[in-house]
């Protein structure tokens, strides 16, 4: 979801020269503003995170009310912040 979003904020910025608002996702979803910030933030997850995620490799307490939560937007720090099970 958090891609899609992201994806249609680009298109967005593409076609109308300008990117789409949280606000206009919200919208268009028929959901909270709040709750789309909350998953666009996703998408500052390092790579290796979500891999390790797609693959079922997370650490168990890694669960999404978890990464609703504040966390570190360098990569390195996630990593280090115990965001990544090898």
């Amino acid at each position: 979801m958090a891609k899609t979003w992201w994806n249609c904020a680009r298109t967005a910025s593409f076609i109308r020269r300008r990117a789409a608002t949280v606000g206009e996702i919200a919208a268009a979803e028929k959901i909270n503003v709040s709750y789309v910030s909350r998953i666009l933030r996703l998408t500052l997850l390092a790579p290796e995170i979500v891999e390790a995620i797609l693959d079922g490799r997370q650490p168990a307490e890694m669960t999404l009310a978890v990464l609703m939560e504040p966390f570190p937007v360098e990569w390195r720090e996630q990593v280090e912040a115990g965001f990544h099970r090898t």
